[in-house]
């Protein structure tokens, strides 16, 4: 019977499985309902293991405002690990959802929220365990309709085999207005079957159904055109933008974990997009325009939250959460809230030129003092002009040493290996910055009890951003410059025994690569690697990349093309690129014009605070920059430790 708990057949499972207690359910913040009281029921997944997928903001925002509704049901799967997964399918198990053990093939819709390509082999196995056909075109009405959601869907078209829509952007009220098409048409009887429905989803214009469109290549393997094949279905399909965030002010009630997770804080958004312009940031680009959450909306939400949930972090995120234009105010007054109890309040990586050390001092008020992260992205001066990175040596120089003369001991700098135009010298850079750094310190504390810790990521272009068309560089060029970098931080023992190493080396981000700007030809290698064992590729212990070269080297060349040809290989202007029909807002030509800029060394100014320099995004999203301030400060709620009511202020 349709939404039965499997619990009973699981519950035997766990006692011979690692970390049980992820599969169990009953969080705090969780909601259970009758499996008849809703019309439309939704599965909600972030691909990948409970401890990394419960504390996904979008995912827990989407299972609140669902589960909001009466006649909506809402529950949640995660990855199941292989240990687990092997007894499933020795034992008959579907994929199951946490909140009551039902079978994810019950539900009328599954949704999958992907902030990294590295998920996709996680998402054709819990299709697998589901027992859902992987092929979205051997699905019939008795199937959930499965949609991509998340950062990665801005270019769904590598899994466009797989998944039967993708929605663009926000997802708040993209969600309620599905669920509201699906109700309709199921009250009318499901009149044309899993195609109608697909079709009325389409013609919204904001959800993308691979299925309605055809992908004609040219002879050298490009990509000539891709075109509706049905009437009624757009040409482009456009982003949803969420503009008033008050309205908006989720999680409510977050999920408190019972096992272990990655972040265990109540997380508060405190404004959506960015408009530094940094030209490697997808997120960046395609959350635009900014929208800021007012003072009294974050201060009420952490309030509730904390109430609700009793967790003692509070994370105020964004992608640039000091850029925020009350973020003073707000992390003063949320102090002055919480001073004497144990709740303390963090921001995500700080930008160099908006560290503010009254604002550090705040964030440290009650006790808690952990390490700073500055992300200059880049060692050279040079190729911080490339990327748009608006922070000089001097810049980076003075805020840390003010960081160190301020009482911090630990420093996280965070770069890039592998960046456009790239050089040996540019990356050698970073050694020489990272020891001016610890020298800079000694000499303004007088204490050689000081750390630095430099973290390199591999660079991967993205789409809808300037370096779209961009080459990737080789995993061994990367690996032999991070190899000289390593050699060349600790060339100075005195300064290299106080700055630690990290890094990622550049196998697993060529496959990134393949993955973010691959088409549907990709889909078929996807395919291939979770069939010979690809399960949790975000995982360095779980990743193969001799498993994806293998997979790529077979299927490929069937279709003319190979594993360099999407990566390493730079786009002309002219090329069709596989995302040009589903519409971010950004203008093409722009694009293009700052990836021109970018080779010239050229810095783009943040608009918020310039003249519009036309990137589209606000006149084709009929959308524009909110910002403040408000001149309020925070709610008169009862500081937490004294019973006293702050008197509110205008």
């Amino acid at each position: 019977m349709r939404g039965e708990s499997v619990f009973p057949q699981l519950e035997q499972l766990l006692p011979l499985i690692s970390k049980p207690i992820q599969y169990i359910g009953g969080e705090l913040g969780s909601v259970v309902k009758p499996w008849e009281s809703a019309t439309v029921r939704w599965v909600l997944s972030y691909p990948d293991a409970y401890e990394v997928g419960l504390p996904n903001q979008g995912v827990q925002i989407l299972y609140e405002v669902l589960n909001e509704r009466d006649d909506v049901l809402a529950e949640r799967t995660y990855a199941v690990w292989p240990d687990l997964e092997q007894l499933m399918r020795e034992r008959g198990v579907p994929q199951f959802t946490v909140d009551s053990h039902r079978a994810v093939g019950d539900f009328d819709l599954f949704g999958l929220s992907f902030s990294t390509e590295l998920g996709y082999t996680n998402m054709l196995t819990e299709l697998s365990l589901a027992q859902i056909p992987l092929l979205a075109a051997d699905r019939d009405e008795s199937h959930p309709i499965v949609v991509a959601g998340g950062h990665a869907a801005f270019n769904p078209e590598p899994i466009a085999d797989f998944v039967d829509a993708a929605v663009l952007g926000d997802g708040e009220e993209a969600v309620l207005e599905i669920t509201d098409i699906v109700a309709a048409w199921k009250r009318e009887g499901s009149p044309g079957g899993r195609d109608e429905i697909l079709l009325r989803l389409a013609k919204t214009e904001s959800v993308y159904v691979p299925r309605f469109y055809d992908v004609d290549y040219l002879p050298d393997g490009r990509i000539q055109r891709v075109v509706p094949n049905r009437a009624g279905v757009p040409f482009r399909v456009h982003k949803r933008t969420t503009m008033d965030l008050d309205a908006w002010p989720y999680p409510k009630k977050p999920l408190v974990p019972l096992a272990e997770t990655v972040h265990e804080r109540f997380a508060v958004e405190i404004f959506r997009g960015c408009t530094r312009g940094c030209r490697f940031c997808q997120a960046g680009m395609i959350t635009r325009p900014v929208r800021e959450r007012s003072i009294t909306t974050v201060a009420q939400m952490v309030h509730d939250g904390l109430e609700f949930s009793g967790f003692t972090e509070v994370g105020l995120l964004s992608l640039s959460s000091a850029d925020h234009s009350e973020i003073g105010d707000i992390c003063s007054g949320l102090a002055d809230q919480y001073e004497g109890t144990n709740v303390s309040l963090s921001l995500p990586s700080t930008r160099v030129d908006a560290f503010n050390i009254d604002l550090a001092q705040e964030l440290a008020r009650n006790g808690r003092r952990t390490g700073l992260t500055f992300a200059p992205e880049g060692g050279s001066e040079r190729i911080r002009k490339v990327i748009n990175k608006m922070v000089s040596e001097e810049d980076l120089i003075r805020t840390v040493t003010t960081a160190y003369s301020n009482g911090w001991r630990q420093v996280k700098l965070y770069f890039m290996c592998g960046l456009p135009t790239e050089t040996d010298e540019d990356v050698l850079q970073i050694a020489r910055l990272a020891h001016n750094v610890i020298k800079s310190g000694r000499q303004a504390t007088g204490s050689k009890d000081i750390r630095c810790t430099v973290s390199i990521g591999g660079f991967v272009p993205k789409p809808h951003t300037p370096f779209q068309w961009a080459p990737m560089e080789r995993p061994e060029v990367i690996d032999a410059r991070l190899k000289a970098l390593k050699n060349e931080i600790n060339s100075d023992r005195s300064l290299g025994r106080a700055i630690g190493f990290r890094y990622h080396d550049g196998e697993p981000s060529l496959i990134e690569g393949l993955l973010a700007r691959g088409d549907r030809r990709v889909g078929a290698v996807i395919r291939k690697v979770w069939e010979d064992g690809g399960r949790f590729d975000g995982w360095s212990e779980h990743f193969s990349y001799r498993r994806w070269v293998d997979a790529a080297e077979a299927v490929l060349p069937g279709f003319g093309v190979d594993l360099d040809w999407f990566t390493t290989r730079e786009r002309e202007q002219s090329e069709v690129l596989p995302w040009d029909h589903l519409d971010s807002g950004l203008d093409k030509d722009w694009l293009w014009q700052d990836w021109q800029d970018a080779l010239t060394e050229y810095e783009q100014d943040d608009c918020r605070w310039t003249p519009c320099f036309d990137c589209g995004v606000c006149p084709s999203m009929d959308t524009s920059i909110q910002i403040g301030p408000t001149g309020q400060k925070l709610l008169p709620i009862t500081p937490v430790n004294t019973g006293l009511r702050v008197p509110a202020e205008a």
